[in-house]
């Protein structure tokens, strides 16, 4: 999926530390949040994907690659996009994405 149609979309879940002014995930959360957008956040604030009422649009990892793969993989929810960002992505991830 393209940055235009990710961005076209309503739900995130921002998957990392969410709770520290220095951390990548608390900024992309409040970047999204002030742009309008509904913003989950997992990991300090839900312990699960499964924890989100509704459908989840973006799932955006922000999260170390063991972690988030064995988040992606006990998710019952299915998103139409996952972004990797730098230091979150691992060639496991990308196998059980594809």
């Amino acid at each position: 999926m393209e940055l235009e149609e990710v961005m076209r979309q309503k739900t995130f879940a921002v998957v990392g530390n969410t709770l520290e002014e220095d951390k990548y995930a608390y900024k992309i959360k409040h970047a999204l949040m002030g742009s309008g957008y509904i913003v989950h956040s997992v990991s300090k604030e839900l312990s699960s994907l499964n924890d989100i009422e509704g459908e989840v649009d973006i799932v955006d990892m922000c999260i170390n690659p063991p972690a988030g793969l064995a988040l992606l993989k006990e998710s019952k929810k299915r998103p139409k996009c996952v972004v990797l960002q730098p230091g979150a992505e691992s060639e496991e991830i990308k196998e059980y994405l594809a």
